[in-house]
């Protein structure tokens, strides 16, 4: 499989720590303070890749193709591993199966290559590390697949499968359909559904609060945001978003959600008890998944369209940084 270095003439295995050695100490850049080395790791829908960049100076890292259509993208506990929902785009032919990719983050060499269903986009790590689930779009399935052996077990969801969520205690898997309108509720530990919640039309991403009592689901045509009471299995509570924004992805902390709103270039701040917006930011063009800081200061938006990571302020709710990212940014995360 082709990478490309983007530091000209460093061994594979020395480009990272090398980074991180550099960028270890205290780096003061726009405005932001990085007390550490804090890479974040994006996928390239467009170009197929997954890079890793640099968040104190925008260096991009290493950049590594391993597919046609790179999405989901989700990182082990313990950072060392990359996992990446590989597909290929409808209409053009499959060079090679759909599948989830692991990759060594410290080279982004593809490690081991595990089957999935047809079109992989969400992924969804559990809490113990030993399973992954993966959304498959075409398929009109979720797949949870067992890290160590290799082996899936397909269930049958809504129609056309986006978001998948894990809950804390690796009981429950929320997988969102886009055409049913649905949240399928799997048992992962049966291994089998037990439900599907009507949520508003076009459900992207789920995210379950860290006590696992309620669930989150953003839904892109509907402008809004659904609470799932996770005990019941059912819809608690709503927000409407204004009319031009159409939610995708949505990350939490210290009581805040942050949600980027697709085609409303923006992200919205939204105190999570009361489900009031205290904050539109605006960022690049076309906005789809977020990450955090580990000290949740910072807020990274992968900008699909305008092939730019935006930083912002968490504090002070602005964007104080662009950073590059091309191949049409899609999926975003940090260790």
């Amino acid at each position: 499989m082709h990478r490309e270095s983007a530091v000209s003439g460093a061994p594979n295995s020395t480009v990272l720590p090398r980074v991180l050695a550099v960028a270890a100490a205290t780096l003061i850049t726009s405005g932001v303070r990085f007390a550490r080395a804090e890479i974040l790791f994006v996928t390239g829908e467009h170009a197929g890749t997954v890079s890793s960049i640099d968040a104190a100076t925008g260096r991009r890292i290493r950049s590594a193709k391993v597919g046609a259509r790179t999405r989901g993208i989700a990182l082990s506990a313990d950072g060392k591993r990359a996992f990446v929902a590989v597909s290929h785009f409808q209409g053009q032919p499959a060079t090679e199966p759909d599948s989830v990719v692991a990759l060594d983050t410290r080279d982004l060499r593809v490690v081991r290559r595990y089957r999935a269903g047809t079109d992989p986009e969400g992924i969804a790590l559990s809490a113990d590390g030993r399973w992954l689930a993966v959304s498959n779009e075409d398929a009109g399935t979720a797949s949870i697949v067992d890290l160590a052996t290799g082996e899936d077990a397909p269930l049958v969801t809504g129609t056309e499968p986006e978001g998948i969520g894990a809950s804390p205690d690796g009981r429950w898997l929320y997988v969102t359909a886009e055409t049913s309108n649905t949240v399928t509720v799997i048992d992962a530990r049966a291994r089998r559904v037990v439900n599907n919640v009507f949520v508003s039309a076009r459900p992207r991403a789920v995210l379950f609060s860290p006590d696992g009592a309620r669930a989150w689901v953003t839904s892109e045509i509907g402008g809004a945001v659904d609470v799932l009471d996770v005990a019941a299995q059912r819809v608690v509570g709503k927000l409407k978003l204004p009319a031009k924004d159409h939610p995708v992805g949505l990350v939490f902390r210290d009581g805040m959600l942050w949600i980027a709103t697709g085609r409303g270039d923006s992200v919205a701040a939204v105190d999570a008890a009361s489900l009031r917006v205290v904050a539109e930011v605006p960022v690049g063009s076309r906005p789809w998944w977020l990450a955090l800081s580990r000290d949740g200061r910072r807020l990274y938006v992968a900008n699909s369209l305008s092939d730019t990571i935006s930083v912002v302020d968490t504090a002070a709710r602005r964007v104080v940084r662009e950073l590059p990212a091309a191949g049409g940014p899609w999926g975003i995360a940090v260790p």
